[in-house]
């Protein structure tokens, strides 16, 4: 598959990128990202649709989604924002073993059945008739490498999945090579590019088009937390600087010029963290001041210097 390069100015680019937060559902986001007592008010979707044009979902990797609940979600978005987008993360049933924190994840040890390919299905399917299911991506960890084996397993994943825009993140730098490049741009499957931490054979960033859709993952740098952490949301707490996002706007910038659409996702979320570098880089690529949550303006000042001023009144 060869994927010629258009001619785009700065305008065409930010008409083709999306971006936005992995998740919404986050305790410590209450106070910082959302106003106190939010949901006895209106739908979390709802409020950040209003300011990004994108949320990945990530409660489906925990569990699958609900039909009733992806389309209630849908249509909560498109009450404020016509332009918004679902992606959502593939269940971990087929990208992780049961007992990944105890065992590598390889295509001997992941267990997933047919009830889970039914059950996720139909969350997918709610949100695809809905109109705004974006792309769907199969999240597998650094244990997953390069083999014979687990090619074979990706192959038989990417064929129960086809139906659906898919996406495809490796963190073993074993997958970044010509001959993996070529096979998903021959199945139309995307490339997910990531930002994490540069320990051992971790992959490293990337600017990889191999399908219709551009994917970008911005997961932090925190090294410190990354592998040993007491708690799960500790290795997310990182606030990217507008230097190290000035690196990645130019990456979503040639992403962007290769493919239809380009999906940026922080996954930074510890303390609304995500929230903030999304809205710095969705005004580094359009070049425009950006609409904020007067919560996350107040946790995070800096803000300031990006938003709208007709956004709401800001106080001293």
């Amino acid at each position: 598959m060869s994927l010629a390069t258009q001619s785009f100015d700065m305008t065409d680019i930010a008409d083709h990128v999306l971006i936005g937060t992995a998740g919404w559902s986050y305790k410590d986001w209450e106070g910082i990202v959302y106003p106190a007592q939010l949901k006895r008010q209106q739908h979390p979707v709802e409020y950040l649709a209003q300011y990004f044009d994108l949320i990945e979902i990530n409660t489906s990797f925990y569990g699958h989604i609900r039909p009733e609940w992806g389309k209630l979600w849908c249509r909560k978005a498109a009450t404020v924002n016509p332009r918004f987008v679902f992606t959502a993360k593939l269940n971990k049933a087929f990208t992780h073993s049961p007992i990944a924190v105890l065992q590598s994840t390889s295509a001997e040890t992941i267990r997933a059945t047919a009830e889970d390919e039914s059950l996720a299905k139909a969350g997918l399917d709610s949100i695809a008739a809905e109109g705004r299911l974006g792309a769907l991506l199969a999240q597998f960890p650094v244990s997953f490498k390069n083999t014979n084996e687990n090619r074979d397993y990706l192959e038989t994943m990417l064929q129960r999945f086809r139906e659906y825009p898919l996406v495809v993140e490796v963190r073993h730098d074993s997958w970044s090579n010509e001959n993996i490049l070529s096979y998903f741009a021959e199945k139309g499957v995307a490339f997910c590019n990531i930002d994490q931490p540069k320990l051992g054979r971790s992959l490293r960033p990337t600017e990889h088009v191999t399908s219709k859709i551009g994917y970008i993952r911005l997961h932090g740098r925190n090294y410190d937390q990354w592998f040993e952490h007491e708690k799960s949301e500790d290795r997310y707490n990182y606030l990217y600087t507008t230097k190290e996002l000035a690196g990645w706007k130019s990456k979503v910038e040639n992403v962007a010029k290769k493919a239809d659409v380009t999906f940026v996702v922080a996954n930074n979320h510890f303390q609304g963290k995500a929230a903030v570098n999304a809205l710095e880089l969705k005004h580094m690529i359009t070049n425009k001041p950006v609409k904020a949550p007067e919560t996350l303006v107040q946790k995070y000042p800096d803000l300031r210097e990006i938003v709208q001023s007709e956004t709401f009144s800001l106080r001293p």
